[in-house]
């Protein structure tokens, strides 16, 4: 993977078409700006109950969208990242169907996992306690087969989403049917979705178990040997994270997203400092996501302390609110249909009130932290909390998830923050210091992160209490000192 800047999309959110106007958005509008793209799920259908994360046929492109040739076509210049939905499949799969129509005769009942495949004498109370899942309800969903049989399906995210047994037979040979896709048709880069609920065990929480770390590995051997990179995609316990990045190719940093929120909000870089010193270097930088602004990832866990103590993440969260002058409460936890519990759902833009400086602050930020960046298409065109389509959908992810036309788009490229990102994002990349070492310092109210490869050094220092951000490129051509607050003039 290319130590470069990265853009995350939908292919018909951003363009209102597919993959061929994306990659001609890639090539001429946002030119230069990216090597490579996470295409969010394209597969059939893309407006399923969990916008692409439900397919019915994860082999199918959406002929909304285009085809396997549009995607490799992108490939040629483009490392293409695509997600790899590890733990479940639609309810509406040919595959499902044929399980409720013939039962245990169908050759795909063990593709599924049932209650009763962890549990056979039934659970218990505490054994369902035990189990950790993003939602407050049950992870099981009756189901009733042609028969009149009811079987409990185990289902982690919604009564449409059915768990795959990734241990049977045919949940393997399922899995490598998509891989061996991806692997003939450019994709470069697998994100692992959901990964850590796909083992499940009695008397665990069924996530992230040593059953689990040995799954993601094999799977990560077998995507390798076909030329392929993958991203574990883990939403946990900082402690969690780092134990994880051990064991694949690459994590997400999410501690980052709300570490960088507290630090603009309180003017203190303390807990920053302290997680840039020991987060994995082998990881994907985010700021936003198709997903909400996670907590868990720098919040306690029970009695483990977290980056975060409980009362900074509650102050971070109705900073939040705050800020988005409430309505990112429209759209997070109980007030919207979200299986997310522990994420706020808000524009990053929004999160941080508009501010134009205070944004490009968090991006320096980001891309001066350890890892590869990759910005969301909604952060890339600084867009506002989409309340309509929260409104129409009842979706509180919705809310960062905007249907933008091709007119929409050069509108926001013309806005000065979006501007200034763009001028961030070709510093990033232009500068070989960010292949060399890191080294952070701060104390309280001043932040400096520094690059440094061989004579090449690239340096980012903040005030916050003045208000100041100062970025200084050297290298034996030349020596490049920035006001970030020049790049919105």
């Amino acid at each position: 993977m290319k130590n470069q800047v990265q853009l995350i999309t939908y292919a018909d959110r951003l363009t209102g078409n597919g993959l061929t106007q994306l990659k001609q958005l890639l090539d001429d509008s946002f030119g230069g700006l990216f090597s490579g793209v996470h295409i969010l799920p394209f597969y059939y259908p893309i407006d399923g109950s969990d916008a692409g994360f439900d397919p019915i046929d994860h082999t199918q492109v959406d002929s909304r969208l285009g085809t396997w040739q549009a995607l490799s076509d992108i490939g040629q210049s483009y490392e293409v990242m695509a997600d790899l939905i590890v733990n479940h499949v639609s309810a509406q799969s040919d595959e499902f169907q044929d399980v409720l129509a013939q039962g245990h005769k169908s050759p795909y009942w063990s593709m599924f996992l049932k209650e009763t495949d962890v549990f056979p004498d039934g659970i218990t109370q505490a054994q369902a306690s035990a189990i950790f899942r993003p939602r407050p309800t049950s992870c099981f969903s009756p189901k009733k087969l042609a028969s009149g049989e009811v079987v409990n399906f185990w289902t982690t995210f919604t009564d449409n989403q059915i768990d795959i047994n990734v241990e049977s037979d045919s949940g393997k040979r399922y899995l490598d049917s998509v891989l061996n896709l991806f692997a003939n048709n450019g994709v470069k880069i697998i994100r692992l979705d959901a990964a850590g609920f796909a083992i499940k065990r009695a008397g665990t929480s069924c996530f992230m178990s040593d059953e689990t770390f040995v799954f993601i590995q094999q799977l990560a051997e077998r995507a390798r040997r076909l030329g392929m990179e993958t991203i574990a995609e883990i939403h946990s316990h900082y402690k969690t994270q780092i134990a994880v990045a051990k064991k694949v190719d690459r994590v997400y940093d999410f501690a980052l997203p709300p570490l960088v929120l507290h630090t603009l909000f309180s003017k203190n870089v303390d807990a920053l400092v302290s997680w840039l010193a020991i987060s994995p270097r082998n990881c994907l930088t985010v700021l936003d996501t198709h997903d909400g602004i996670g907590i868990v990832d720098a919040g306690p866990e029970g009695d483990k302390s977290g980056l975060l103590n409980a009362n900074e993440i509650d102050e971070l969260v109705q900073q939040i609110h705050v800020n988005s002058q409430g309505e990112s409460l429209k759209a997070t936890g109980a007030a919207a249909s979200n299986v997310d519990l522990y994420q706020v759902n808000c524009t990053y833009y929004d999160a941080l009130g508009k501010d134009d400086l205070a944004y490009l602050t968090a991006r320096a930020i980001q891309f001066f932290s350890p890892g590869v960046p990759q910005v969301y298409y909604v952060g890339l065109l600084a867009l506002n909390n989409d309340m309509a389509l929260l409104e129409k959908t009842q979706v509180g992810r919705d809310i960062n998830r905007s249907y933008l036309s091709l007119e929409q788009v050069h509108m926001q490229l013309d806005k000065p923050v979006v501007k200034g990102l763009c001028e961030l994002i070709k510093l990033r990349n232009e500068s070989n210091a960010f292949n060399g070492e890191f080294s952070v310092q701060g104390a309280h109210n001043a932040l400096s992160m520094k690059w440094q490869n061989l004579q090449e050094l690239a340096c980012l220092d903040i005030d916050f209490i003045q208000g100041t951000t100062v970025l200084s490129f050297s290298c034996a051509k030349q020596n490049k000192v920035i006001n970030l607050a020049d790049l919105l003039r």
